[in-house]
């Protein structure tokens, strides 16, 4: 857990790396406040791609920083309390060929066909492979016999990445993909896919649009269609959400001049929203996005981003600007927050710093959170202020991937204690920690340093 201990969000001043001018203390900690809704999902990824089956939400991202051997997937049924687990396909070893370079796995791109099957469009390295399953958890298998379906050198001086599917209503499928090098030089392509979904039925086409460099969307409403991208660069601050209307899948497009639709808003505290999903609910329209986590820059200089979501409005042929949120939209069919959990008082045998107090690791928000020094062990408690019997309780850990071991101690006084068990290398999110039974404290003991974002005790 050592190097996500220093990622996990400052307060105050520390927020955004440097000091907060007079009279801007309020609008810079918006972020911080209890119970916020954005960042959706507990940790840092990144590139969602979203879907809904059977009463369930799936989002599939990328492992930041930068990707990793396997996809992330969160689940969840009422879109506020996510699972997370990693698909068994793609992985780095498994989805490799001469032209995909050493980068990991991400971009993921999840569809439903016309034949009722799911259809994964993922980038590994810097190309891109196709998989498919007869449910969106899987199992997945490799759909192009075991080779890319969009090689790395398919065009020369481009990188062929961010594959992104798009079904029309007729049923049929487009994909579309492409960005550039070094931060510059984007292109956009797109194809018609075959029923088949992994041959294409003539030649890719060039549709870039004026402000393009990745991260392809395309969603349709009223008739027009809506390509959807980024711009900028994501390690910076300059990363941001455009589009262009056309009139069929395979353009033209025209960028209006009203854009970008999604952008930094420093005096908020959002940094460099983009590369993101369209999906709609109750017949209302919503953008899921990464934004960087904070605080940006971060101390080791990685870039950690966390998904959110806000609400999108078309008017017309027009995209309104979204106002990027902490708290969130309410959302059609969902549950209004998360799951309440029962108050505690938390405390720490140490902290990082003073900008990751205890306190942060049980206030609802996934922007926040207790991080132990880098070095040596650490305790978290809970104090639930008088003898009562404790259930079971959740960790939603910084770092998902990153095993962990621990002790779980209980107590009716704070001095003597009583272990409630031994667990070795955990990992996922949440974690499942037992009920003590009757106690007032519990603790928490690593065995190593820790960044805990949330510790929390449902009802």
């Amino acid at each position: 857990m050592i190097r996500l201990a220093a990622a996990l969000c400052l307060t105050g001043a520390a927020l955004l790396g440097g000091v907060v001018p007079a009279g801007a203390a309020q609008k810079e900690t918006a972020a911080l406040d209890p119970g916020a809704r954005n960042p959706v999902l507990p940790g840092y990824f990144a590139d969602p791609s979203i879907g809904h089956y059977e009463g369930e939400w799936f989002v599939f991202a990328t492992e930041d920083p930068w990707g990793g051997d396997r996809l992330g997937l969160w689940r969840s049924r009422n879109f506020r309390d996510w699972t997370f687990s990693e698909p068994n396909w793609p992985t780095k070893l498994a989805a490799s060929s001469a032209t995909s370079n050493k980068s990991k796995v991400w971009a993921p791109s999840v569809v439903r066909g016309r034949d009722g099957r799911f259809w994964m469009y993922v980038s590994v390295g810097s190309e891109v492979w196709v998989g498919v399953a007869d449910h969106p958890a899987g199992p997945w298998r490799d759909a192009n016999g075991g080779r890319p379906l969009i090689p790395g050198n398919y065009r020369p001086g481009f990188h062929m990445i961010d594959a992104e599917a798009f079904i029309d209503d007729d049923g049929t499928a487009y994909l579309y993909w492409g960005a550039g090098l070094n931060w510059v030089n984007g292109r956009c392509f797109v194809v018609r896919l075959k029923p088949d979904m992994v041959t294409f039925d003539g030649e890719p086409q060039d549709v870039t649009p004026t402000h393009y460099f990745e991260g392809p969307f395309l969603f349709k409403r009223g008739g027009r269609y809506f390509l959807t991208y980024s711009w900028g660069n994501t390690t910076k601050d300059t990363y941001q959400v455009r589009y262009a209307v056309g009139s069929s899948p395979l353009g033209p497009f025209t960028e209006p001049e009203d854009t970008p639709i999604l952008a930094t808003d420093a005096a908020r505290s959002v940094i460099s929203p983009g590369h993101h999903a369209v999906f709609a609910a109750g017949g209302q329209d919503f953008i899921l996005y990464h934004r960087q986590a904070l605080p940006f820059p971060s101390a080791d200089g990685k870039v950690r981003r966390q998904v959110a979501v806000d609400r999108l409005v078309v008017e017309g042929d027009r995209l309104r600007v979204v106002r990027p949120t902490h708290d969130g939209p309410d959302i059609p069919g969902t549950a209004t927050r998360r799951r309440a959990g029962q108050p505690v008082r938390l405390s720490a045998s140490a902290v990082l710093d003073a900008a990751h107090a205890a306190a942060l690791a049980g206030d609802d928000n996934y922007a926040t959170g207790w991080a132990s020094p880098a070095q040596g062990s650490a305790w978290l408690q809970a104090d639930a202020g008088r003898r009562r019997r404790m259930g079971a309780s959740e960790l939603r850990v910084a770092d998902p991937l990153t095993p962990i071991s621990l002790r779980l101690l209980a107590s009716d006084d704070g001095r003597q204690w009583r272990t409630v068990g031994e667990m070795k290398d955990l990992s996922g999110s949440p974690i499942l920690l037992p009920s003590p039974g009757p106690a007032r404290y519990l603790r928490i003991a690593f065995d190593g340093p820790a960044a805990i974002l949330e510790w929390s005790f449902p009802r």
